[in-house]
């Protein structure tokens, strides 16, 4: 009995231990199918909270156009954009808090305003094909427009929520 587990432990001494190369091209092919899976998946889900930026200060863009309203008698303008309240709305540089969008307020007349905000093309958003352009106009209607500049009730749906 002792001569055969003396056998035994001397053939696994001789063995080697460790991977083929076959295990290590299936374990690689496993890690790059799970990678291109999901990377394009957390590129859609980055995309979607960084439309927050467009959303949150167009919504405050809207609070601040009605405050100036108020104490004005008319909506601020693009130049007023910039100019810290009560002259202005306080967004530097024509920007987002973030800076993934560009801001800009078209004035119908004195009692409307559309403010519009749309990718930056050098920051992150400039992919996002699907939300590229947001509004909100002096009534609170909120739209959004996709790369060819289609605005949908379908579109502006999934870019605001």
């Amino acid at each position: 009995m002792t001569s055969l587990m003396a056998e035994t432990s001397s053939q696994r001494s001789s063995q080697q231990w460790g991977f083929t190369l076959i295990e290590m091209m299936v374990v690689v092919l496993l890690l790059s199918i799970i990678m291109g899976l999901s990377i394009p998946g957390y590129r859609q889900y980055v995309q979607r909270a960084n439309r927050t930026d467009a959303t949150s200060d167009l919504l405050r863009l809207a609070a601040g156009q009605e405050r100036f309203y108020l104490q004005n008698g008319t909506y601020a303008t693009n130049a007023q954009l910039a100019a810290a309240p009560p002259a202005g709305l306080g967004f530097t540089g024509g920007k987002t808090q973030r800076g993934y969008y560009n801001v800009a307020i078209t004035l119908a007349n004195a009692t409307r305003f559309t403010a519009t905000a749309t990718t930056d093309g050098a920051e992150k958003q400039k992919d996002d094909y699907k939300c590229e352009t947001f509004r909100i106009n002096e009534s609170g209607l909120r739209e959004a427009a996709d790369d060819g500049g289609v605005y949908s009730a379908a579109t502006a749906e999934e870019c605001w929520r």
